[in-house]
């Protein structure tokens, strides 16, 4: 069975949502020491915008339900990173998370004027 391109896309995203999922709710001594640090905000907006681009290229169709969908995986993931006892759950984080999410969205929106061809 071959894949296709939307599809190894799709794959990519749903991977990357679990990789970022589990490296936000393992306990911090697991994670290399400097992804504890003040880049932290970095790495939430540079992975949730990664999330936007490969999941709105995965799902061109949906905009409306991936975008908010994201805002809401980011929320959960800080109410489970309180709960756990280990991580905390900031709102710092959220923010980082929802501008990432603004990111990810313009680089696909330039990516989708690049290659949509003009009449």
């Amino acid at each position: 069975m071959r894949l296709t391109s939307i599809q190894l896309i799709r794959i990519t995203f749903w991977c990357s949502a679990i990789v970022l999922a589990i490296a936000s709710l393992v306990p911090v001594d697991l994670l290399p020491r400097q992804a504890a640090t003040i880049w932290d905000k970095g790495q939430h907006a540079f992975g949730f915008a990664w999330l936007a681009l490969i999941g709105l290229l995965a799902y061109s169709h949906k905009p409306w339900t991936v975008l908010p969908a994201l805002l809401v995986y980011g929320g959960v993931i800080e109410l489970l990173q309180a709960a756990t006892g280990w991580r905390y759950g900031e709102w710092l984080d959220f923010l980082a998370d929802g501008i990432g999410v603004v990111m990810g969205t313009l680089l696909w929106l330039v990516i989708r004027r690049l290659i949509t061809p003009q009449r």
